[in-house]
Parts: structure tokens; C-alpha cells; sequence
């Protein structure tokens, strides 16, 4: 699944391309999964608005839409009728596990499991492509997905988010209601740049631990935003090309490999149904 490295890099190249443009079809395809607002609902909503901002929130990518609310003749004759107004909007984006948010040429081949097609003002097409179809769509008014931003959070507002709780460190980093954006792979390095193993009760850290861990997530997180992200399955950026972060990942996906620190075999263990990679001698 996309993690915040690699939204973060979908959003800001969709933002240096769409921003400004205007949407002036939608087409959506017949499979529902990955329609989380109706249909009718997400066309109304794209169709006409003007692209005015594309960021990051959390592991979604969000558009921030400039429309116009119009109000049909007869209502505008009603003295209590509103006339046309301008009215802010999002369009909501999760990636699910093989999402992808292009932008694309008329001409270029129509991928399977297409379901949603774009057309903007400009020419081009914004296409989203979800082959699981876990992916979601949605339009709001408002988005807020919860959870501190791991980029922005201060040590002082870090460290209370882990007090009191007895789920593995892992586990507690993965909350997307504590932090969002995080996911297993950071979570991973992260925890091996602080020497604590994923397993470890999140109530059990210290603060001096907390202390660790908190620039660590930053660094990470900016190191593989500056790399592109991770590909590791079938993750592309808006134009479709790979990141390169997993050319510096220490312990994910390095189970049985010598650890680049202390030569120890990295070991894998499941938390929660995910896996996690360590060091046993580095992570205590």
C-alpha cells in the first residue's frame, strides 16, 4: 500500500501539472467498490470545478475544488432563492493497495481497471487505476482524516500519543488514528534508526526512547519523499514512474539478510497480521 512517502510524491506531481485546470467531464466506470461517495454525486461534485490545490493529507491525496453552485431560473425568481455562488469542495483519493493517479493523453491506451476518467480543460486526463479495487473515491466538504501529522507533530504532543498503551510499538505507529501516514515500511526503518524492536509494548518506551523515535520518523519520511517513495510492488508516481527509496531500506524486506550495521541476520515477525523486520542486536 502507498505510504505517506509515496502519496506525498503522487501529490505533489499531479499539483505541478492539474493546478489551474478545470474538469470538464467525468467518467466513471461500473464497478462500485471503489466509489465511496455516490456516482451522480462525485460527477456533480468534478464536473466544471477548477483544480485550485492537490496535497497530501494523511495517505490520501486531496483536491481542493473551485466551483460554482448554480441556481436554476425558476428558484432564482423565489425572493428567498439564492443566485449562483462559489462554493470549495474536495475530491477525496485513497490508493488503497494498487491505486494509481495519472495523468494521461486522450490518445494513451485506456488500462484495465480503469474506473474513473477525468477530462480536463487542458487536453489531458487525471485517470484512476485500481486492479484489487480497495481503492476508495469520494467527494467532501471539509476532509479530515484524524490523527497528527508525523511531519509537523512536536515531541511535546509526540510522546503522550504512546502513554498507557500495551499494543506493540509497531502496531501503535500503524494507528492512522494517532499518526497518519505511517505505514509498515517507515514504521520499520524508523524503529531500527532508534534501536527498539517492533514488538515492544508502546507503554514500555521511554521518554528518551520517544525522543529517538520522533526525529526519526521525520528523517525518514523525508528521506524517502526525497527519493520518490518506495517501489516494492507496483507502486508509480502521476507519471508512472518508480521511486527509489527501497534501495535504502535497512530491514524491511531484508528477512534473512546481514544487518548493514552489526552483520546479524534482519529477522520477520508478525504483528497484527503484518509483517515486521528487525535486528535483534540492534533493537532492543
Amino acid at each position: 500500500m502507498p505510504e505517506l512517502p509515496e502519496v506525498e510524491t503522487i501529490a505533489r506531481g499531479l499539483a505541478k501539472r492539474v493546478i489551474g485546470d478545470v474538469i470538464e467531464s467525468v467518467w466513471l466506470g461500473s464497478k462500485p467498490e471503489p466509489l465511496k461517495s455516490p456516482a451522480k454525486e462525485i460527477a456533480k461534485v468534478l464536473e466544471g470545478s477548477r483544480i485550485a490545490d492537490v496535497q497530501r493529507v494523511g495517505k490520501h491525496i486531496v483536491f481542493d475544488l473551485d466551483r460554482v453552485v448554480r441556481t436554476p431560473p425558476s428558484a432564482k425568481k423565489k425572493s428567498s432563492a439564492k443566485g449562483d455562488h462559489p462554493e470549495k469542495a474536495q475530491w477525496v483519493v485513497h490508493l488503497g493497495m494498487t491505486g494509481r493517479m495519472l495523468v494521461n493523453d486522450p490518445t494513451d491506451e485506456l488500462a484495465k481497471h480503469t474506473h474513473l476518467v477525468a477530462t480536463l480543460k487542458s487536453g489531458r486526463e487525471l485517470r484512476f487505476v485500481d486492479p484489487r479495487r480497495l481503492g476508495r473515491l469520494s467527494v467532501a466538504y471539509g476532509f479530515e482524516p484524524g490523527g497528527k501529522e508525523p511531519l509537523d507533530v512536536s515531541l511535546q504532543d509526540f510522546i503522550p500519543l504512546f502513554r498507557g498503551r500495551k499494543t506493540p510499538i509497531k502496531s501503535a505507529l500503524l494507528n492512522q488514528k494517532l499518526l497518519r501516514g505511517v505505514g509498515n515500511i517507515y514504521a520499520d526503518e524508523s524503529l531500527f534508526r532508534t534501536g527498539v524492536r517492533p514488538t515492544r509494548k508502546a507503554a514500555s518506551l521511554k521518554k528518551d526512547d520517544l525522543a529517538r523515535l520522533h526525529p526519526a520518523i521525520q528523517e525518514v519520511l523525508r528521506e524517502a519523499i526525497k527519493l520518490g517513495g518506495s517501489t516494492v510492488s507496483d507502486y508509480v508516481d502521476s507519471d508512472g514512474e518508480e521511486g527509489f527509496f527501497q534501495l535504502q531500506h535497512r530491514v524491511y524486506g531484508r528477512e534473512g539478510e546481514l544487518c548493514l550495521v552489526c552483520r546479524t541476520p534482519i529477522k520477520r515477525v508478525v504483528i497484527a497480521g503484518r509483517s515486521s523486520h528487525y535486528c535483534p542486536k540492534c533493537q532492543k
